[in-house]
């Protein structure tokens, strides 16, 4: 999508004048677009400028430098959170920086060599392997016992998860490790909360489908729930509806095919003259969402845990590098997530992309209104 912005912007600086033959002009190109883009994906208007040749070389030139540097940070951050080894190959000036902005909900387990989570970690019965352990974990648990279950949970995940993370980084970011583990059968997305009045279309897709595995399907509601549930402590309240967050972007990162996810909240706040006068298009009709520093905290990171794959067969051993960890990526204006991570053209709705992670492969959606089965709520595009 942001290549695809990018071309765009091209075409709107070269002007009607000198597009090639078979070309379309800016404006018929314009009329091509559908309005029902998300918040990450609205770009400013830009000013025409006489020069337009040379300001399209700046452009370009700006522009991968700009793709460089992101990229670069992206990736220091991840190795920030690899494990002991991998975290002192960052620079200490550019760590202290990234870390500045880390908000952690649930931070990587404090140690420099890892077991498997079969043997090291023991959940308690709480652990849920079915919808009915899970529902009840969720619904009846005291506030103490949730909290020590969420964070186990996270940093050592159910076996169906590992294997997944092991996988992924066995096979070096292949992203058919992820796809082979969906379901063949597809499901129609269906009005979510009143969007279909709006034609509003919030998935990539109009059908998706779901882990073949119960258990990676209810862990990935439980992350969402899991967001939802600690985001107070960090002094803000994210609301799991069509306006706030219901999706997320699995990637497996660029250097070692780590799994991870990165979560989208305030996705559509409500247009407003003089707090948010950006129109988001469809989706954004009907939002009560206000408009305020809680922007800054919307890009939130999930780390599945990242295997020890020194040996040949990684999948073969029962060693970890570190432990899985959920983060919030504060992109207050005077952070370096702000400035490496956010474009330009999406710095109002601060949006960081997740391909500057990795290979991003699925989105991830969740909607709890359209059902009491967990597994229904989900939407893999």
């Amino acid at each position: 999508m942001r290549k695809w912005l990018f071309l765009l912007m091209v075409l709107l600086l070269i002007g009607p004048g000198v597009l090639p033959r078979g070309f379309v002009s800016s404006a018929e190109a314009c009329r091509s677009i559908s309005l029902n883009l998300s918040a990450g994906r609205i770009q400013k208007p830009i000013p025409f400028h006489g020069n337009a040749r040379a300001l399209l070389v700046s452009s370009i030139s700006t522009y991968k430098e700009k793709k460089s540097t992101s990229l670069s940070t992206a990736s220091s951050l991840l190795d920030l959170l690899g494990g002991k080894q991998s975290a002192l190959s960052v620079d200490p000036s550019l760590a202290r920086k990234i870390l500045s902005c880390l908000r952690f909900l649930v931070p990587p387990f404090q140690e420099a060599y890892y077991q498997s989570f079969h043997g090291f970690v023991q959940h308690t019965g709480e652990s849920f392997f079915t919808e009915e352990d899970f529902l009840l974990w969720l619904f009846k648990s005291t506030s103490s016992k949730k909290s020590k279950t969420l964070e186990s949970l996270v940093q050592w995940p159910p076996p169906a998860v590992a294997d997944l993370a092991r996988k992924a980084v066995e096979w070096n970011g292949d992203s058919s490790i992820i796809l082979k583990s969906l379901t063949d059968e597809s499901y129609r997305v269906p009005d979510v909360d009143g969007s279909n009045e709006h034609s509003c279309q919030l998935t990539k897709n109009i059908r998706g489908r779901r882990f073949i595995k119960e258990e990676l399907n209810l862990y990935m509601a439980f992350l969402f729930e899991t967001i939802s549930a600690l985001a107070p402590s960090l002094g803000f309240n994210i609301t799991l509806n069509r306006f706030d967050l219901f999706h997320g972007h699995l990637f497996l990162a660029s250097k070692t095919g780590r799994l991870g996810i990165l979560f989208h909240a305030r996705e559509y706040p409500a247009y407003n003259e003089k707090t948010f006068p950006i129109h988001l298009g469809y989706c954004q009709i009907g939002s009560s969402l206000c408009y305020d520093e809680s922007m800054n905290l919307r890009n939130i990171l999930w780390l599945a845990p990242m295997p020890d794959c020194s040996s040949k067969h990684c999948s073969e051993e029962k060693s970890w590098l570190a432990s899985g960890s959920l983060v919030v990526l504060d992109a207050h204006p005077d952070g370096i997530i702000y400035n490496e991570l956010i474009p330009d053209y999406v710095d109002d709705v601060r949006t960081i992309y997740e391909d500057d992670f990795g290979d991003a492969v699925v989105d991830i959606n969740y909607f709890p209104s359209i059902s009491d089965n967990l597994e229904k709520r989900l939407f893999i595009c």
